[in-house]
């Protein structure tokens, strides 16, 4: 899962470097493990891109040379590929203009594609992102249309539109993405299914004579906004809000693309002939922020229902429950938990307070770093839990580490019972686009049932949030003028949107990439430190896993002297 942010200043002289770090220090939920913001300078194009949190990764002299009114920012956690900093985003390729991509997602034919433009096309695939082939299949797909002369067959936007036609027919999987594309503009797409998130928004230029005229409510009506706008797509909504004057126009649609020309012109079009939206339940359930709104449906809302319709569970199942108190484990079930809690009569208590400084153990690669990161990231205010009988309350249950260690603690702070909830149904299933729920014999759900799950977590019971539920959370609140009627609930029912076959032979590669002794082989390999350690990293004497790449100067976040990349 990543977070993406792409911008468009009207005005030349100003610059989108502070822009886009703060946009990305608002979506770094998305991803901790890498950064990297390009930017477009009067047709340069400067890249900085490290693994490593926003705040690490761009220090005062990286932003001072990120100069530019057009720019992409990725934050990235890895499903796909290695955790390498060649892997970082955004990626480039030269030709045809010098096009950049930043991407969210995860496609499931990268095979059949890697080979395809290694053998008919000729491309150079440089690493095993499958951001990668995203951008190699849109670059060729460019160049279809741009003759040796320079000129277009097409219009530019036509050109564009085509391109992007492509990558829809080709790429299958769950993604959003950006193109930047040096000099003409910048493009947003979301796969046909609307599986994984963006939004679009716009503000006044500054410098625009038209400025106390507003937005308009609409992309159409941004056709001919030449010089008037400033504009903004990105992973989640929360992003628009933070950036100052920003205003959310809508989410882009499933199969469409929208095209900001270097003008300040707005075009979109429907990209593929079959669109029909299934968003990811899962970003509801977890990876979004609750303040964000994604297809016109608040997440905070949708937590709430889920806390309510848990709670309505438990009581069928457990009518005479002796229930003392609630208990969120932080942060994202606090919702649904204080909802479960007034729909039981029961007081809400926080009883595990967390170090806002460890990251996300879901996301965290390596299962012993989990575990030792669950004592690091919460400690418990025993007096809530001392003789009492309490009800845990996650957003969901993955590996089982985190609370087979939480329900541990309970007890260790003197809980009689403690019993378990999850505001989401048993995680069965891998994610295959965009999440990295892993392979599933590390799914602590994977051929047990809630009696077995409980027993291996130490709980008096647990009780999950049933499918029907859940999604009945999110699509009770959908507006009626963009009904959401399917989601991808792939990762609880096996089921996956995107239509074709997904063979043991998949699961198998899958398993290879994702399951901890990879991943702890990959970082081996990449001359990184597991991160449980405590190992400054740096790549001085040695690459660190870097493509090599004439005039890179990127540098470890140890050697701060050098600057951004000139592409």
């Amino acid at each position: 899962m990543c977070g993406i942010l792409g911008l468009l200043l009207a005005n030349e002289d100003e610059f989108v470097n502070q822009l886009i770090f703060d946009g990305l220090t608002v979506l770094q939920h998305r991803g901790q493990d890498a950064a990297g913001i390009v930017t477009s300078d009067r047709g340069r194009l400067n890249l900085r891109k490290d693994n490593g949190l926003v705040k690490d990764v761009f220090q005062s002299h990286h932003m001072l040379e990120l100069r530019g009114n057009l720019g992409l920012g990725h934050v990235r956690y890895p499903t796909a590929g290695s955790s390498s900093c060649a892997e970082a985003q955004p990626l480039y390729t030269n030709y045809p203009y010098g096009i950049c991509v930043a991407h969210n997602g995860n496609l499931t034919n990268t095979v059949e594609l890697a080979k395809e433009l290694r053998t008919n096309k000729q491309r150079h695939i440089n690493t095993d992102s499958d951001s990668e082939l995203l951008l190699n299949v849109f670059a060729d797909s460019l160049t279809v249309q741009t003759p040796s002369d320079g000129t277009q067959s097409k219009g530019m936007v036509d050109s564009i539109f085509y391109a992007v036609e492509q990558v829809m027919s080709k790429c299958i999987g769950g993604y959003a993405g950006l193109y930047l594309i040096n000099g003409i503009g910048i493009v947003g797409f979301r796969d046909p299914h609307g599986i994984r998130p963006i939004v679009f928004g716009s503000r006044p230029a500054k410098m625009s004579a038209s400025a106390s005229a507003g937005v308009p409510a609409t992309p159409a009506k941004m056709k001919q906004a030449a010089g008037s706008l400033d504009y903004v797509m990105a992973s989640e909504s929360v992003a628009i809000d933070t950036l100052g004057g920003f205003k959310l126009v809508r989410d882009i649609r499933p199969g469409e693309a929208i095209f900001i020309d270097f003008q300040g012109n707005c075009h979109a079009r429907q990209c593929h002939s079959n669109a029909s939206p299934s968003p990811c339940i899962f970003e509801y359930v977890y990876f979004a922020r609750p303040d964000s709104i994604m297809d016109g449906v608040s997440v905070y809302e949708t937590r709430l229902l889920m806390g309510e319709k848990l709670a309505q569970k438990i009581m069928r199942k457990h009518p005479d429950h002796d229930i003392d108190v609630v208990i969120p484990i932080p942060d994202t079930s606090r919702t649904s938990a204080l909802q479960a809690a007034y729909v039981l009569g029961r007081p809400f208590r926080e009883g595990y307070i967390k170090n806002r400084y460890i990251a996300r153990t879901f996301i965290m690669p390596g299962q012993e770093t989990r575990k030792k990161s669950v004592r690091l990231k919460l400690n418990t205010i025993k007096s809530e839990f001392a003789g009492r009988n309490v009800l845990l309350v996650d957003d969901s249950v993955v590996r089982g580490t985190t609370a087979r260690e939480i329900v541990e603690m309970a007890r260790d702070a003197g809980a009689l019972k403690v019993y378990f909830a999850s505001a989401a149904p048993p995680i069965r299933y891998p994610n295959i686009y965009g999440i990295d729920i892993p392979t599933r014999n590390e799914l602590v759900a994977y051929e047990r049932e809630e009696k077995e799950i409980a027993a291996h977590i130490g709980s008096d019971w647990i009780e999950y949030q049933d499918c029907d539920d859940l999604v009945e959370s999110v699509r009770s609140i959908a507006s009626p003028d963009y009904p959401l009627e399917e989601f991808d609930t792939s990762c609880f029912t096996g089921t996956y949107v995107t239509g074709h076959r997904i063979d043991d032979e998949y699961f198998g590669r899958l398993h290879q990439l994702r399951n901890d002794s990879a991943q702890e082989l990959l970082r081996s390999t990449n001359g990184m430190p597991p991160p449980s350690a405590n190992v400054e990293v740096t790549k001085n004497g040695g690459d660190g896993g870097c493509e090599s790449m004439h005039n890179d100067q990127r540098n470890s976040l140890t050697n701060v002297q050098k600057g951004c990349e000139a592409i």
